[in-house]
């Protein structure tokens, strides 16, 4: 059963910021520790986001894009100062370049992780809300894309369905049957694309889309509570962004391996990092606590 995210229920602006932060640090800290944090917490929000669907996405893809990364790396790159061996090519094997190419998946899988928690969290109309007044033409288009992409794919799976009830499926018949089969459902899908795309347009038009002195009706209000999320969100980037150019984060791979000593700094730059990933599962098992002592009565 899905849970009900707290953290959805913020300011777009206070989602946006972390979101913004996460994919920074994940990107730029090549910290083999800071990376196992980010891919570690994006799971965790991802399945409490999603449920089992995130388990058998991160097992049918996450898990086969690591491996392929972790191995093409050592294949193809061969720096490094403590070689293994040699493969068959002449190349050397060396440690260094394995354990890059580890880091790179742990990067790719944990990217990917956040972009599936952002798609779920920030919503067309919180994007739109965000950018709309700043970039109001890209803002819409990049709105109707994201949302134009499930629900295309949630209308090509009804007219498969009903292409099959009649028995002109892409799995039944020949295969010359089955690519005209294939060809039929590509051409009413264009059509209903085409028509979907005159419908909203009619839609904006009669809305007064584009009028000088147009208004937007919004529900979002930036409380207290954004408040309290905005200063914790701004504490935990300016110490992050310091331990990052106090070399607090270092970690190279060429040519031997080597990172910054382990002290009570640099450890409770992990910390916080930690903290901040582990936000939105902080703030909804907290709700969910306060929800189940509120329905107990005590």
């Amino acid at each position: 059963m899905q849970n009900r995210d707290t953290f959805s229920g913020y300011h777009p602006g206070i989602n946006f910021l972390y979101f913004g932060l996460v994919f920074l640090f994940t990107m730029f800290l090549l910290h083999p520790v800071s990376l196992l944090i980010s891919l570690g917490c994006a799971l965790c929000y991802a399945i409490y986001l999603n449920g089992r669907k995130a388990v058998r996405f991160s097992l049918r893809f996450l898990l086969p894009m690591m491996l392929l990364a972790a191995v093409l790396n050592p294949a193809f790159n061969h720096e490094g100062a403590t070689i293994l061996t040699y493969l068959p090519s002449g190349n050397p094997l060396t440690m260094e370049s394995m354990l890059y190419g580890l880091t790179a998946a742990l990067m790719l899988a944990a990217v990917i992780t956040w972009f599936s928690c952002y798609n779920a969290v920030m919503t067309s109309d919180k994007f739109v809300y965000l950018f709309g007044r700043v970039i109001p033409a890209l803002s819409l288009v990049l709105s109707m894309t994201l949302r134009f992409v499930p629900k295309f794919k949630a209308q090509l799976q009804v007219v498969s369905e009903a292409q099959h009830c009649i028995g002109r499926d892409t799995s039944e018949g020949s295969l010359l049957q089955r690519a005209k089969n294939a060809i039929t459902i590509f051409s009413i899908m264009i059509t209903w694309a085409l028509e979907n795309a005159i419908e909203t347009a009619d839609s904006m038009k009669s809305r007064g889309y584009g009028l000088p002195g147009r208004t937007a009706f919004s529900i979002y209000r930036f409380d207290e509570r954004d408040k309290t999320a905005l200063l914790w969100l701004l504490f935990c980037g300016v110490y992050l962004l310091s331990g990052w150019a106090a070399g607090g984060f270092s970690w190279r791979y060429y040519p031997t391996i080597r990172g910054a000593a382990v002290t009570p700094f640099t450890v409770s730059f992990q910390i916080v990092y930690l903290a901040l990933c582990l936000t939105p599962v902080i703030l909804n098992r907290w709700e969910d606590k306060k929800w189940k002592l509120l329905r107990s009565g005590t």
